[in-house]
């Protein structure tokens, strides 16, 4: 049994996204939620900081590791869908050049998209005043990414070839994030071809679905207290 600490975030999407793939995949890794509310504060908790210190969502506890023992916590979203994949030999290619796209385009994800996007949505949907400078850094850092991931998918089904892996799980959430400030795709169409696909698979459906059970306000405009929690942003006065 899998103990998964989740909100509905992109990073949180990663896992439920392989969870419910290995379901598909007759690999099931029985799972429950554990609702980690980043608007209030759970990931705060010491109880949570205990098995995620850096006080960041998801992280899992497996009850059943490998060779017995103690439940074993793991966090970071990369972290975590290399531990699942490696622990049912599902979704991560074993051989040597096929794995070492995939762990790369996973790492690329982990250290370039996912920061560089959430910056992007920070500095246009959530910051308390425009800043024209930080604006257009994150948005020509989001587009360049963009580009090499198009530039990358030209002629391939997936990022590490013909295989649906962890690297495009980790990478499908991070595309088109921000309603309230959508990046234009048209310049990106293998990206759009590739996101299409995945959004159509039923694990992908079932993955999204769950998070309007977790959280059925999501999509509501972010309260100041939430701002506060999340970002430091003291409430307008």
């Amino acid at each position: 049994m899998i103990d998964l600490y989740y909100w509905p975030t992109p990073n949180g999407h990663k896992v439920t996204l392989l969870l419910e793939e290995l379901a598909e995949a007759g690999a099931r890794l029985d799972y429950t939620v554990k609702p980690v509310n980043i608007g209030t504060g759970d990931q705060f908790a010491p109880g949570y900081l205990a098995i995620s210190p850096n006080n960041k969502m998801p992280a899992i506890v497996d009850h059943a590791p490998d060779g017995g023992g103690a439940p074993l916590s793991v966090f970071e979203s990369g972290a975590i869908l290399l531990y699942l994949a490696e622990k049912t030999g599902r979704f991560l290619p074993t051989g040597l050049r096929e794995r070492t796209a995939a762990l790369e385009w996973l790492f690329w994800q982990m250290g370039g998209l996912g920061p560089m996007t959430g910056q992007y949505g920070h500095f246009h949907v959530y910051a308390p005043e425009p800043i024209d400078y930080a604006k257009t850094r994150y948005a020509n850092e989001a587009n360049r990414l963009l580009g090499v991931l198009d530039r990358r998918l030209a002629g391939r089904a997936f990022v590490a070839g013909d295989d649906y892996t962890i690297a495009d799980m980790a990478i499908y959430p991070w595309i088109g994030v921000y309603d309230k400030a959508p990046i234009d795709m048209a310049p990106y169409p293998d990206v759009r071809r590739w996101h299409a696909h995945i959004a159509a698979r039923p694990a992908t459906v079932r993955a999204y679905a769950l998070a309007a059970q977790v959280n059925p306000d999501a999509g509501k405009p972010m309260g100041e207290a939430e701002k506060k929690l999340l970002f430091g942003i003291e409430p307008k006065r």
